[in-house]
């Protein structure tokens, strides 16, 4: 494997990691916080609706918006890592 093949594969290794990780935070929002905790959440209120619900139906489109601006940061640190940001 030449210089330029391993630097390719090290950047996709790398991007891929940080795809596991935001999209594992998105689910554990979505699913853990929507689903799984709702009950608990609903304690727990946020402009007169219960926070589980809050989660369901708008907090998980929020964090996954703010994963994309997350996610293009890093892309761009990543890029200027490894040379790609031409």
């Amino acid at each position: 494997m030449n210089k330029k093949q391993h630097k390719a594969s090290a950047y996709w290794k790398e991007n891929v990691k940080y795809l596991f990780i935001l999209l594992s935070i998105w689910f554990l929002v979505s699913y853990g916080a929507g689903i799984l905790f709702k009950d608990v959440l609903d304690n727990i209120q946020i402009g007169g609706f219960k926070l589980g619900f809050w989660f369901a139906q708008q907090g998980s489109i929020y964090i996954f918006v703010i994963l994309i601006f997350v996610y293009v940061r890093l892309m761009n640190k990543l890029d200027k890592k490894y040379g790609y940001d031409t």
